[in-house]
């Protein structure tokens, strides 16, 4: 029997649509397996397997006590996967609200409740990840956990943070946000508190979960290494309270404290106002967070005759008794010129050398410089450190400004013994006098004593670096005496003497700059000294800049009280008596 033409037409409509059908198949398979296969392999690869960082711990860092000064705190960070919320969860949401300290509004837009509902298809929220809460502790978290919520999750993370807020602040420096060390020991100690970030290769799952089996490498983090301070917490204490009680007497533009061991060069304590707190550093501005210490520079004024006397003495141009007349204005040079010597507070007739230091004579200590000539000079402060980097690793230093003696005028060496016509760091003003209390060695300062390891094992040792010897023992101990009258109710910086016990100290006081003219009611008053001045054993140097106070801010009235105060509360802490013979010297021997 013959087939109808109707059978035979639908017969050949459904095989072309199989022969398309198939054929597209086909076709699709040879472009994915044939030309695609690279591509798509590697996405696969890519969306399967991932690279994950793992980061370490920062170190700590420690005072010389062990007093914690920054440390890193371990939190987590709570979200919501969004794409694992299930329809059953509504009533955890309150707990999880109450937990956190949440408003439960926040909680509810987090996992897309609506109308008091969970959303019927999550899948179709975005973005998929919701942050809840930072900084959640883990013991605060461990609740939650109960509550079995697979869309409940949690990272671990590290923040930085400083227990004792301001102090020591320009010596620690602070870690910013994105965990890049800004300033001060973070910074500078970065390569060793730091550590090592480690890594994961590993294959995940659809439920955005490891699979452990499928790892392929792992490398482990290494926590960073903890820093050990030469600071003493317990002083750093006591020197920005004092600096607080000068910001309250003076309202000074800034200041400066340091307090030091002469003999090792260790740094006890190192205080500037303004000051901040590194775990608000952005709420600072670049004036507060700046280490005036090392960065800003100023005349040093009449602490300077330091230098101009252990230099005459050492070199034997004079001796203690030596007679000097300071009422002539005008002494006349080998070529004829007539130099005009500066002024002194008031008239001072023929003195000695002794009296020059201890009354703080100006044209004192320009007659000293004359004997000893330009170059020769200008070597002795070279050798005290003056226009070079101190070497503290504390980040940028001032080196301060000391002319080559080619760019000296006829005047210069005469200003320049009396602290003019050269600019100083505190830091470098403060190591010159400890040069004086070690016996005439100039030591690099210290602020890190050693490194360690979380298990408490030291593992650097950074000892005490002698730079130079400057001048013999017997030098220093001639000048000390002569700082000693200094520091007594005969010299200028009575006001730093101490009941009981030796101290040797020098104030200095100079006329501020103020749009390039010296100024006749902005001054820079300081005090750097010793104590106790036959055996020292803390050395302190207190810088106030622009104090307002009626008339002449004298460094004897602005800075040298401040030194006393400081020593009286360093006397029970270091069990400090008086020592009447002997003298502690520093770690090179010979005269």
């Amino acid at each position: 029997m013959a087939s109808r033409p109707g059978t035979n037409f639908r017969f050949w409509i459904l095989a072309l649509v199989f022969i398309f059908g198939y054929g597209a198949i086909g076709y699709r398979l040879v472009e994915l397996h044939a030309f695609k296969s690279p591509e798509l392999v590697s996405e696969l690869e890519g969306s399967r397997y991932r690279v994950i960082t793992e980061y370490p711990r920062r170190g700590d860092i420690s005072d010389v006590n062990g007093e914690l000064l920054a440390t890193s705190k371990t939190f987590l960070e709570v979200g919501v996967d969004r794409f694992e919320i299930r329809g059953d969860e509504l009533s955890s949401l309150p707990a999880i609200a109450r937990q956190l300290g949440l408003p439960l509004a926040e909680v509810h837009a987090a996992f897309g409740v609506r109308n008091g509902r969970l959303p019927k298809n999550p899948r179709q929220l975005s973005p998929r990840w919701r942050p809840l809460k930072r900084q959640v502790d883990a013991r605060d978290f461990a609740p939650l956990k109960e509550l079995g919520l697979r869309c409940l999750t949690r990272t671990e993370s590290y923040q930085r943070v400083y227990p004792k807020n301001e102090l020591a602040a320009h010596i620690i420096g602070f870690v910013r946000k994105d965990g890049r060390a800004a300033m001060g020991i973070e910074r500078e100690f970065d390569f060793y508190l730091s550590g090592e970030k480690g890594w994961k290769e590993s294959e995940y799952g659809g439920r955005n979960g490891e699979m452990a089996q499928f790892r392929r490498r792992r490398v482990a983090s290494t926590d960073g290494l903890n820093v050990v301070l030469t600071i003493d917490s317990h002083v750093q204490h006591v020197v920005e309270r004092e600096l607080g009680e000068i910001v309250r007497k003076f309202r000074p533009e800034s200041a400066t404290i340091i307090v030091s061991d002469p003999y090792a060069g260790d740094i006890l304590a190192l205080g500037n106002y303004p000051s901040f707190d590194p775990n608000a550093y952005s709420e600072a501005s670049e004036e507060a967070r700046k280490n005036r210490a090392l960065t800003d520079i100023l005349e040093p004024g009449s602490t300077f005759k330091i230098v101009a006397a252990t230099a005459a003495l050492e070199e034997g141009v004079v001796t203690v008794n030596t007679e000097i007349d300071c009422a002539e204005p005008i002494v006349v040079m080998p070529d004829g010129y007539r130099l005009r010597l500066p002024r002194d507070d008031h008239e001072m007739g023929l003195l000695s050398v002794a009296e020059v230091v201890s009354r703080s004579s100006n044209r004192g200590a320009a007659h000293l410089g004359l004997m000893l000539g330009e170059q020769k000079f200008h070597d002795w402060t070279t050798r005290y450190g003056f226009g070079e980097y101190s070497g503290l690793d504390l980040g940028p230093e001032s080196k301060g400004i000391l002319n080559p003696v080619r760019s000296w005028d006829r005047l210069t060496l005469s200003r320049m013994t009396m602290g003019h016509s050269i600019a100083a760091t505190p830091m470098q003003i403060h190591m010159a006098t400890a040069t004086l209390a070690n016996g005439g060695i100039l030591m690099r300062p210290r602020l890190v004593s050693g490194i360690s390891n979380y298990d408490g094992n030291e593992v650097l040792r950074l000892g005490p670096v002698p730079k130079r010897k400057v001048f013999s023992r017997s030098t220093a101990s001639i000048v000390t005496r002569l700082l000693e009258d200094a520091a007594s109710e005969r010299g200028t910086a009575r006001r730093a003497a101490i009941d009981g016990y030796r101290v040797a100290g020098k104030t200095g006081t100079t006329q501020k700059i103020v749009d390039g003219e010296y100024s006749t009611s902005r001054h820079v008053g300081s005090f750097t000294g010793f104590f106790p001045a036959d055996k020292p054993e803390v050395v302190i140097t207190v810088i106030v800049d622009g104090a307002e106070v009626p008339g002449v801010a004298y460094g004897g009235l602005v800075a040298a009280p401040s030194f006393r105060n400081i020593a009286l509360e360093l006397i029970p802490h270091y069990a400090i008596a008086p020592a009447p013979s002997g003298r502690g010297l520093a770690f090179l021997d010979g005269n």
